[in-house]
C-alpha cells in the first residue's frame, strides 16, 4: 500500500519571491482566514521561533494571531510580514484609462 504525506505548502516556500507570490494570491481572497492561513504557512516555512523573535511576539501569541478566525491588529500583520521580508502593496481593480484618449 502506498502511504501519502499530507501536503504542506511551507515546504515549497524557499525564498522571498515565493513567499511574496503566495501571500499575494491569498490576499486576493475575500475570506480573511485565507490570508491568515497563508501568513501562518509562510511563518512556518521561515521558522516560527525566528519570526517570533523578529516580531517581538511569543510563539504562542504568534500562533494565536495567525489562527483562522483571529483578528490580528494591522501592526501585528506588518511585523509578521516585515519579519518574512515582504510588505503590503495596493493595486487598482481596473486598468487606468486616460481621460485624454
Amino acid at each position: 500500500m502506498v502511504e501519502l504525506r499530507e501536503f504542506d505548502a511551507a515546504e515549497y516556500l524557499e525564498n522571498d519571491e515565493a513567499i511574496a507570490m503566495f501571500l499575494a494570491e491569498a490576499a486576493k481572497d475575500e475570506n480573511p482566514d485565507v490570508f491568515l492561513s497563508a501568513l501562518s504557512v509562510a511563518a512556518r516555512a521561515r521558522g516560527i521561533t525566528e519570526i517570533a523573535k523578529k516580531t517581538g511576539l511569543g510563539r504562542t501569541s504568534l500562533y494565536k494571531a495567525l489562527a483562522p478566525g483571529a483578528n490580528p491588529s494591522y501592526l501585528t500583520l506588518r511585523k509578521v510580514m516585515s519579519a518574512l521580508g515582504v510588505h503590503f502593496s495596493a493595486t487598482t481593480d481596473h486598468p487606468h484609462h486616460s481621460a485624454h484618449a
